[in-house]
């Protein structure tokens, strides 16, 4: 009978039925929890009334559930429709009153609530811990309070909604006012769910301002409870996505240095190990391009959420999921939730009028509000337009967009003037987050006029802000500060379509002043030293603002100076691409602006040089360096530090040529002028040594370069530091040398150092640390470490690939060593297959007489003798012989090896005459390069002794061949695979390994 309280379950099985507004959905999945490991069933009934069904029907509709109904009330839960307190009073008095038994609620909020409530007899769960939460729920339902048994209350289940994750960063504060949306959670949920370890990618894609970011933080707020760590990453612009990532790190805490590098490996290494947590969850928002940064997503147990208005997340290993405008019911109820004084028809109209689109719903109605504007004459007022002399818009928006925005502006101007200033400064900036910080650290004196005083007075700073948030035109980016914090704080959100159409509306004379300012802000913050990798995050911060400031317009040095210092970043830290752009642009615009002998132009030119050279443009780098040595010595004559640095760009540019001699002779004299022009010691002097020791190990004389690159290395581990970057490169070009002499085991144990430290320090995708890989690949391999070598050899093609792309000079460079790998201990049509494409590709960067066309092609004719094409590999050998003897001299280490592999085939076609005269030639000319006993020498005297078995002279074969195993053994070792395999008399075989240039 009415009024009588009986336990769940008295009368039969225990059902519960929770009823939860979507909002809620982390404190129903908490609650059923708690229920299901006493033994209670739990249905999940999520509460939508819909708003054209009286709410005492829907109501009802939740009695012909069986068992007990429990509500859980939140602001939200009385707000859906919404309804006002009349309404639930009413309804709670005609369904709830006569039957109290079947319905029980417990409390989120510390609102007021509708006063017939009190029929539910609420319990409240509002600032207490989990344990008294639980307590107060199953008091409340007639439940048993005893302490379960360990086996169970030890079980995993969802955290306390109360209790945020273990580590939580970067998430934007959840918009309370979040609408609708249900099916699209539903689906990214599942989505997530159902996706296997190391696939659980999803994609929220859609256009502009349709709540791409808004559905992925109420994702968050509503599932966060299921993961041990949730991280908030912008991921519009690569660089800047690396450095948030990188600062996981420290949450994680992970036993890592300061760098930058270092930070981000051990992030991704944890995240896939799933160590120290394996529930993790990575929102990579605004991922508008991924190609930039496909190959950073994290793999592993957990699982990543990309927001992004491109669909070819597809075709990256990626789940889409469309985000489309609201459904016409989400419109209205959205409105009315942001204007209360609409009606349900006012709120119709509305929506229609502005298209259903999220963001110009959230910007108009928010206004709408606190206007005396009806919903008709502000729709008069979209159809009519306004004066286009009051506010300017662009023509690029639809039509709703511009004049809602528009009537919003006008509405800001009227009220606080000054955050009108500050959004159209903030159009300076990149689109995203914002770091105003620079403007504020800028002096009071060089700001103008009406900004000085929003920027120094905090009060009519958060007056304006707090304008602009009302109105969704900006977001915090200091999400966990309180309000008076975050004001003074760090960064501002302005959306796209936001940023663009601000950057449309102010006069010529204000657009002079804001961008102004902005430059001066940018140059500013230059560190100075884009050289040391602990100041990269800060360029990465940067360079995405300097296209927005029109920076290369600029004729401030200040200005010019970051540019060229963001150009210097790019290069150092692998951005090539990006670099190239910023650099063409600014050539164009720099020889506009200051005239085409500016000094500023020589700085220009060599910094875009690198870049260009970087990717393999060597053609196109000699034209710009020889421009610049020949101004630069007739203006300032030979012994001039510009002039100087152009001729060692000059000289980087004939090796890439290939053209070797004038290289070293340049190369040369370059070093000689900066001893004496700056000494031994010198930074400068030490770049010049360096790279005279390129040109020298291209010219095949190792021992000369293995000794200038020591000199180098020991200056630089002095003056600059073991962990500089520079420091770290000579480390990889000394244990080149040591490998090319035949010292394996000691360039192993350098090399080995030097790439743990590349990774911590640049990080591993970044081009350097990617070539000391490789060259421990290369060193494995030779120790005869093959499992170790056929690791690092994959891993760094696929890494480089994916980073640098199928072309850069440095992915064919591996995948020739990986094509050769694969040839002798892997899949021969793998081999194949990679090195076509090697050939092709060094053939179409740098034409048919150059030697690396020559080498690559020696190594495709090994591959073709493996297969069996013997006639098609020999013709291709002996061509290579001969364009490599022309191009870089008989007595050249290439020329030498390829002349080995010559022989073998000159023996397989039936002439061991003339492959046992090659081999006898090579071992005098080896000799004389090399040394008896280096491993290529060698090589030629275990082929040289086959050769001569061909021939029938067995007792001179003999000879040859144990002098040779006895040099073997003493050399390599007894039991190096060298060895072993000329014991066995398997004809050795060279390898031609395209180098550095």
């Amino acid at each position: 009978m009415p009024g009588t309280r009986r336990q769940v379950g008295a009368t039969g099985a225990q059902i519960v039925t929770i009823s939860f507004a979507g909002f809620n959905r982390a404190w129903a999945t908490w609650i059923g929890d708690r229920l299901e490991r006493r033994g209670v069933t739990v249905v999940q009934q999520r509460w939508d009334p819909p708003v054209e069904v009286p709410l005492e029907e829907s109501l009802r509709d939740l009695t012909l559930s069986r068992g007990r109904v429990l509500m859980v009330l939140s602001d939200w839960y009385f707000q859906l429709g919404p309804r006002t307190h009349d309404e639930w009073n009413r309804a709670l008095r005609e369904v709830v009153a006569p039957d109290p038994d079947r319905f029980a609620a417990v409390c989120l909020t510390t609102s007021a609530l509708p006063g017939a409530t009190s029929v539910l007899g609420t319990a409240d769960l509002t600032n207490v811990g989990a344990d008294e939460a639980e307590r107060r729920l199953l008091v409340r339902l007639g439940l048993p309070t005893d302490p379960l048994p360990e086996q169970v209350e030890h079980r995993p289940g969802p955290r306390y909604p109360a209790d945020t994750p273990e580590v939580w960063g970067g998430v934007p504060r959840r918009n309370t006012r979040f609408t609708g949306r249900e099916e699209l959670l539903n689906k990214t949920y599942q989505a997530l769910q159902d996706a296997g370890s190391g696939a659980g990618v999803v994609a929220l894609y859609g256009m502009s301002g349709v709540g791409k970011t808004q559905l992925a933080a109420e994702y968050v707020y509503r599932f966060g409870s299921e993961y041990d760590v949730v991280w908030w990453v912008p991921a519009d612009r690569r660089a800047l996505y690396r450095q948030r990532l990188a600062e996981l790190a420290p949450e994680l805490g992970l036993s890592t240095g300061v760098e930058y590098g270092e930070r981000l490996r051990a992030v991704r290494d944890a995240l896939r190990r799933g160590e120290p947590h394996s529930h993790w969850l990575l929102v990579l928002d605004g991922a508008d391009e991924p190609e930039h940064i496909w190959d950073l997503v994290p793999t592993g147990p957990g699982h990543v959420l990309i927001t992004s208005r491109n669909p070819e997340w597809g075709e990256h290993n990626s789940n889409l999921v469309e985000v489309p405008v609201y459904a016409r019911d989400e419109s209205v109820a959205f409105v009315r939730r942001r204007a209360p004084r609409l009606n349900p028809a006012e709120a119709d109209r509305l929506a229609e009028a502005l298209e259903d689109l999220p963001l110009l719903l959230d910007q108009t109605a928010g206004w709408l509000n606190d206007s005396d504007l009806s919903v008709e004459e502000y729709i008069e007022l979209l159809e009519g337009g306004i004066d286009q002399d009051v506010v300017k818009v662009s023509a690029d928006f639809p039509l709703a967009f511009q004049t809602a925005w528009s009537i919003l502006l006008n509405k800001l101007k009227d009220t606080v003037p000054e955050s009108v200033d500050l959004l159209r400064l903030c159009s300076f900036f990149a689109p995203g987050s914002i770091p105003v910080r620079l403007l504020k650290e800028m002096p009071a004196g060089e700001l103008p006029e009406q900004v000085s005083g929003l920027m120094n007075d905090p009060l009519l700073w958060n007056k304006a802000i707090a304008q602009l948030r009302q109105y969704s035109v900006v977001r915090l980016e200091s999400h966990e500060s309180a309000v008076d914090e975050a004001s003074a704080g760090e960064s501002l959100y302005m959306h796209r379509m936001v940023h663009q159409i601000v950057g449309h509306d102010m006069t010529e004379r204000d657009r002079g002043e804001f961008i102004d300012v902005v430059r001066r802000a940018l140059a500013a913050a230059d560190p100075g030293r884009p050289t040391d990798t602990r100041l990269w995050p800060t360029y990465a911060e940067i360079t995405p603002h300097l296209k927005w400031a029109d920076v290369l317009k600029s004729t401030d040095p200040a200005v010019q100076s970051l540019v060229l210092n963001c150009l210097r970043y790019m290069y150092l830290s692998g951005e090539y691409r990006a670099g190239i752009k910023l650099g063409e642009r600014a050539m164009k615009a720099w020889r506009e602006l200051l005239g085409e002998d500016h000094p500023r132009i020589w700085d220009l030119s060599y910094h875009y040089a690198n870049l260009l050279r970087a990717v393999g443009d060597y053609a196109g780098t000699e034209a710009i360096e020889r421009a610049a040595v020949d101004h630069l010595r007739t203006e300032r004559g030979v012994q001039d530090l510009e002039h100087l640095r152009a001729a060692g760009g000059l000289a980087a540019d004939l090796r890439g040529l290939g053209r070797y001699d004038e290289a070293l002779e340049m190369s040369g004299w370059v070093l000689a002028a900066y001893r004496e022009l700056l000494g031994d010691q010198d930074s400068r002097t030490l770049n010049a040594q360096n790279n005279l020791a390129v040109s020298l190990r291209l010219l095949g004389r190792y021992e000369e370069s293995l000794e200038l690159n020591r000199r180098t290395l020991e200056a630089r581990r002095q003056f600059l530091g073991q962990r500089h970057n520079w420091t770290l490169s000579s480390q990889t070009n000394y244990a080149t040398d040591l490998r090319l002499l035949g010292r394996y085991s000691d360039g192993l144990s350098l090399q080995n150092q030097s790439a743990r430290v590349h990774r911590l320090v640049l990080g591993h995708d970044n081009p350097q640390t990617l070539r000391a890989e490789y060259n421990l690949a290369l060193c494995h391999y030779r120790s005869g470490e093959r499992a170790k070598a056929s690791a690092l050899f994959t891993r760094v093609l696929e890494r480089c690939e994916r980073v640098l792309g199928e072309n850069d000079p440095l992915t064919m460079m591996f995948a020739a060593g990986q094509s050769c790998f694969a040839r002798e201990h892997a899949d021969i049509d793998q081999a194949r297959g990679i090195s076509e494409k090697v050939v092709d590709g060094y053939l179409n960067m740098l034409g048919e007489e150059h030697p690396f066309v020559a080498g690559t092609r020696a190594n495709h004719a090994l591959i073709l003798r493996n297969v069996g094409e013997r006639d098609q590999a020999h013709a291709l050998l002996e061509g290579a012989l001969a364009a490599l003897t022309q191009a870089v001299g008989e007595y050249h280490p290439w020329t030498l090896g390829c002349a080995v592999n010559a022989s073998a085939l000159r023996n397989l076609v039936g002439d061991p005459e003339s492959a046992a005269s090659l081999t006898d030639a090579v071992i005098s000319r080896a000799t004389e390069t090399l040394g008896r006993t280096h491993p290529l020498t060698l090589s030629a005297r275990i082929a040289h002794a086959a050769d001569l078995r061909g021939v029938r002279e067995r007792q001179r074969a003999e000879k040859v061949e144990s002098e040779a195993l006895g040099d073997l053994a003493t050399t390599l070792g007894a039991q190096h695979v060298h060895t072993v395999s000329a014991r066995s008399r398997n004809r050795p075989y060279w390898d031609f390994e395209p180098p550095i240039v």
